[in-house]
């Protein structure tokens, strides 16, 4: 893909104006109360997978900005304990969800807002707070390792739409409107079997953005930062995550972590499920930290 076959991109998959000229919640606007109803249906025994990684204090060639977290401990007279936590959510160490406002493009974020909605004090369009009732739909698990026959995807591995159709044909299954599109790539265990790095990292080719938008998808996440690294597009580092969340209004839930979900969904020979999950309500935030969880 060259750099204009990216500028046209941003046209052709546009949502801005699609919910009016005020919308901030993007493609969230797919999930309607009946798509919640009927995802409420896939609970069948009630299971519960945390997809969040535990919170990682430790500094790292990933993590260069590790959370910070004191704690006063209790006493032995009466009385309790009490901490502080600082987090700088982006990155590929914790999990998160970017906002609409993360994302910049010659000036604009999603629906044509201007960058000079964010200030000092905040972003007074396109916040994490436009999130804050949560998001609960179907989701979906791409177990690309999977599908290729791996056990992770190594150095700079694109995955393509070819990709994301085959693993539907193989699994029986199709992205329908509303969905949470998720995306192994098998990260976390290449991460415990061979350390931490910043980079190549496989991921989704910008080509995927398309495919997503046709399927009205609500949202993508990866158990990294969804791009694959480099991108091959000179100047963008991350594509996808322009054209997701720029373009398309596309919340992206970005270093999951994907591997009990994966044990759990080979076992049922079950690939869609119930996610939830909800940020912090803080006004201005450009993300927030979550634990989804998905429910089977």
């Amino acid at each position: 893909m060259s750099r204009q076959d990216f500028e046209d991109m941003l046209v052709e998959i546009s949502n801005w104006g699609r919910w009016g000229k005020d919308d901030q919640k993007g493609t969230l606007n797919f999930i309607t109360p009946e798509v919640r109803m009927k995802a409420a249906q896939l609970v069948t025994d009630g299971v519960a997978i945390s997809l969040s990684r535990n919170a990682d204090k430790e500094k790292s060639a990933d993590n260069g900005r590790p959370y910070t977290h004191t704690i006063r401990a209790a006493k032995a007279t009466d009385g309790g304990s009490s901490d502080s936590i600082s987090i700088s959510p982006h990155g590929i160490a914790h999990t998160h969800i970017d906002a609409l406002c993360h994302q910049l493009h010659q000036g604009k974020m999603y629906n044509g807002f201007s960058y000079k909605e964010i200030t000092e004090n905040g972003a007074h369009k396109n916040s994490i707070l436009n999130q804050k009732e949560g998001i609960f739909t179907r989701a979906v698990l791409f177990d690309i390792p999977t599908l290729k026959g791996v056990r992770y995807l190594k150095g700079d591995t694109a995955i393509y739409p070819d990709d994301l159709e085959e693993w539907e044909r193989r699994m029986g299954l199709r992205v329908q409107k509303g969905d949470i599109v998720l995306i192994r790539t098998g990260h976390w265990l290449d991460r415990e079997e061979n350390g931490p790095k910043r980079g190549p990292h496989p991921g989704i080719h910008a080509s995927c953005m398309k495919w997503l938008h046709h399927r009205e998808a609500a949202m993508v996440g990866s158990d990294l930062a969804l791009d694959v690294e480099p991108s091959g597009i000179e100047g963008i580092r991350g594509p996808a995550h322009d054209l997701a969340i720029i373009a398309m209004g596309m919340p992206i839930l970005d270093a999951a972590d994907f591997g009990p979900l994966s044990i759990e969904c080979k076992k049922r020979q079950r690939w869609a499920f119930l996610l939830t999950m909800a940020p912090l309500a803080i006004p201005g935030a450009t993300g927030s930290p979550v634990n989804p969880t998905a429910i089977f």
